[in-house]
């Protein structure tokens, strides 16, 4: 019997642990971090073995294969040893697809992963796909193909999720844009975190599809490197050469596999960086056979999702807007850039390697202030505090808003778009997003 570890038992690891258990492995899960209840429970009620805490290296360092929460680098002691040994390791992702043969619509990109993934389980849930919902968000992947398997798969990947695929085949790859993130876990060398997003067309065949952004400057240079097998579906803001789906006079347009248009304002979402994941939802749903009219409901319907651009109320004519989902400078920048009146600007918390240069235009054009939000604002001063705007220093989202509250006017907007992770202050983005929202609906 092989032995497989898992290390991480959060979504991901608990997922694998389960799958890997049902199929025939002897599985053990350490975690250094407590796990919580309801992962436990699981994993008990799968007579898993688990440990929380500690790394035991009697336990790990014997196995065959080990699964790799993303969230751990491989710089971490435990798995450093496991590389030196020459262990393999491998993601929950590529795990889960051993045991599948369902069809996986993948999308990456450094900015809009959440909305244009939501956006395409939207679209096919609304046709009556057999559907489920993975990655990044939603339930594992190899828990759902342990207990409920589906016949599609609309799944969000991260680069550290693609570092640790190898034999993982996408039928429908997406590649939104690749812009500087996570920078700190690649050496701090932009081609290294780049040829980690360009992993998601590994493995394509002739009979698969790969949607991508034409107008990308760093996905043109890197396509010049690659024999790509699959069909090729470049999408743009307007329409150039080679691209299948645009924008032209106020119309959506969508050429293949089959003509699909529809009026650009009964597009649910909005702003220039919303356009791009309309397109590539719309293209994805199309190559899929969804019925025209079942796409065009659906984008007009789409709700939105929680963290990005999200309406949180109207205060003394302040309109406060909850973008906590943009942790990095790229996803600040399309957040200002679909921005109508003076603006203030909520940005700050675990730095990731930012460079701020390519918001500064932008905040200069939009912002009336900023309101810094970290432990440590030191950089955000360096950045900014030579542009002439007035800045507030603060440590506490309480304390933020209070700031907010003082300098905005009827007319104004509030803008939380940190460019950065929330780990200093806060348990993760979404409980940053929600306190921002907790206390404009007290203010």
């Amino acid at each position: 019997m092989k032995r497989m570890v898992i290390l991480g038992a959060g979504e991901s690891g608990a997922g694998a642990a389960v799958l890997a258990k049902k199929e025939g492995f002897e599985v053990f899960v350490s975690d250094m971090s407590p796990i919580k209840e309801r992962y436990k429970a699981l994993l008990n009620s799968h007579d898993i073995e688990w440990e929380e805490g500690q790394h035991t290296k009697e336990k790990i360092l014997n196995a065959d294969e080990v699964v790799k929460s993303p969230g751990i680098p491989d710089t971490a002691p435990m798995v450093s040893a496991l590389i030196q040994q020459g262990t393999p390791i491998i993601s929950e992702i590529e795990f889960a697809g051993r045991y599948t043969n369902s069809k996986m619509i993948c999308i990456t990109g450094s900015n809009g992963k959440t909305t244009t993934t939501s956006l395409i389980y939207h679209i096919f849930r609304n046709a009556g796909y057999d559907v489920g919902l993975a990655g990044n968000i939603g339930r594992s992947l190899a828990l759902q193909v342990a207990e409920e398997p589906h016949k599609y798969y609309v799944i969000e990947l991260s680069s550290f999720q693609l570092d640790n695929m190898y034999d993982f085949r996408a039928n429908i790859a997406i590649l939104l844009n690749i812009t500087p993130d996570h920078l700190d876990r690649y050496d701090n060398c932009m081609q290294n975190y780049v040829d980690s997003k360009m992993r998601i067309i590994q493995n394509q065949t002739s009979e698969d599809s790969f949607i991508y952004w034409n107008d990308d400057p760093i996905i043109k240079e890197e396509l010049k490197k690659y024999d790509i097998k699959s069909v090729k579906c470049p999408f743009s803001e307007i329409k150039e050469k080679g691209s299948i789906a645009y924008i032209e006079e106020n119309t959506y347009k969508i050429e293949y596999p089959t003509p699909f248009n529809m009026e650009q304002e009964a597009l649910s979402l909005t702003g220039k960086h919303n356009i791009y994941n309309s397109l590539a939802a719309g293209i994805a749903s199309n190559i899929s056979g969804i019925k025209k009219e079942i796409i065009r409901e659906s984008l007009s319907n789409f709700p939105g999702v929680e963290h990005r651009l999200e309406y949180a109320g109207t205060v003394r004519g302040v309109k406060y807007i909850n973008d906590s989902k943009a942790t990095n400078v790229d996803a600040c920048w399309y957040a200002l850039e679909s921005m109508t009146g003076p603006t203030v600007l909520i940005i700050g918390g675990k730095d990731k390697g930012n460079d701020y240069e390519a918001i500064k235009d932008l905040v200069r054009r939009k912002c009336k202030a900023l309101v810094f939000l970290g432990a440590d604002n030191s950089k955000l001063h360096a950045s900014f505090d030579d542009m002439g705007i007035e800045i507030r220093d603060t440590h506490s989202m309480k304390e933020c808003m209070d700031e907010c509250y003082k300098i905005a006017e009827a007319g104004d907007t509030v803008l939380l778009s940190p460019c950065c992770a929330s780990f200093d202050l806060f348990r993760n983005m979404e409980d940053r997003g929600d306190q921002f929202k907790e206390i404009v609906k007290n203010l």
